[in-house]
């Protein structure tokens, strides 16, 4: 997105419509993530108490898998913009210290097939689908962000 535009969170999300998996189309680089990583998904699940989502984000790298488990939650509960906060702790496998980060929705497609996924630092951008593949023309939706 040309920093001189915007960046507006989608309206009237349908959380349990936006659950289930979803599969890393394209992404900005980030330290986060290996760069040979493979297959690499998201899983919500919404929770009991239906204010927070339980992510689960796998990847495989070298034919081993890695993942991190998190907690998302709608950073302005009045809102009905899609501005949700993402809570994981590290290391992941003794939690100490826990990390939150901005999870924006930018854009989701009518069927809920796509999704366009940043934060206000326009450092992280995500490019997800229900399918492991996007046809092209479908992928371009991204373009200028």
């Amino acid at each position: 997105m040309p920093a001189d535009k915007t960046m507006e969170a989608v309206k009237g999300l349908d959380v349990p419509r936006y659950m289930g998996g979803w599969y890393e189309i394209a992404c900005f680089p980030s330290r986060f993530q290996p760069r040979d990583g493979e297959n690499t998904r998201a899983t919500y699940t919404l929770k009991e108490d239906s204010t927070t989502v339980g992510v689960l984000n796998e990847t495989w790298s070298g034919g081993k898998r890695s993942y991190i488990e998190e907690t998302t939650y709608k950073a302005d509960p009045n809102s009905d913009k899609a501005k949700l906060k993402v809570k994981f702790w590290v290391p992941p496998f003794l939690p100490i210290i826990p990390v939150t980060g901005d999870y924006w929705v930018l854009y989701i497609d009518p069927e809920y097939r796509h999704a366009l996924i940043g934060q206000p630092s326009r450092n992280y951008l995500w490019i997800l689908s229900r399918t492991p593949h996007m046809e092209e023309e479908t992928n371009r939706f991204g373009e200028g962000w």
